[in-house]
């Protein structure tokens, strides 16, 4: 994966640090391109592997319609309130659709281990409860760029 940022690079996270604050994070906003050019930016829950970030996204939105037509994708996990509290990372990439869609639970060896990590830290359950209008996306991001600002105190 491609460090992007070229300033800030002081308080960029180290990857123990993006890896921890991808696992224990909640929301992500994700940024597509419409049909017509324009952005859009819809917020999902996610799960982080380690490697990957896991979307399960309504697969009639226009977040799924969009990356169906142009799989490219750059998501935003942050959080903070105080200026010198702010933390987050961008991630960017194309998305793979990633099972069935939308995904009714039929047997897929590829999802098993991220779909008990997603329903353990979405809904506290040790299964993945599926309603058969969701499916799964899978961003290896290509380019990320990182920032605490909990860092500059030390600069």
């Amino acid at each position: 994966m491609a460090v992007t940022q070229r300033r800030g690079r002081r308080i960029m996270m180290t990857p123990d640090e993006l890896d921890e604050f991808l696992t224990t994070q909640g929301t992500c906003r994700v940024a597509t391109v419409s049909s017509d050019g324009a952005p859009h930016v819809s917020t999902l829950w996610f799960a982080w592997d380690g490697k990957s970030l896991w979307l399960y996204s309504i697969t009639r939105s226009k977040r799924w319609s969009d990356l169906r037509r142009d799989p490219r994708v750059a998501v935003v996990v942050d959080t903070g309130e105080e200026y010198d509290d702010l933390r987050g990372v961008e991630l960017s990439g194309t998305v793979e659709f990633i099972g069935e869609a939308p995904r009714t639970g039929e047997p897929y060896p590829e999802l098993d281990a991220v779909e008990r990590l997603f329903a353990r830290k979405n809904f506290a359950l040790d299964e993945m409860p599926h309603d058969g209008r969701h499916a799964w996306m899978r961003l290896t991001p290509e380019a990320t760029a990182s920032w605490d600002f909990r860092k500059l105190a030390s600069l």
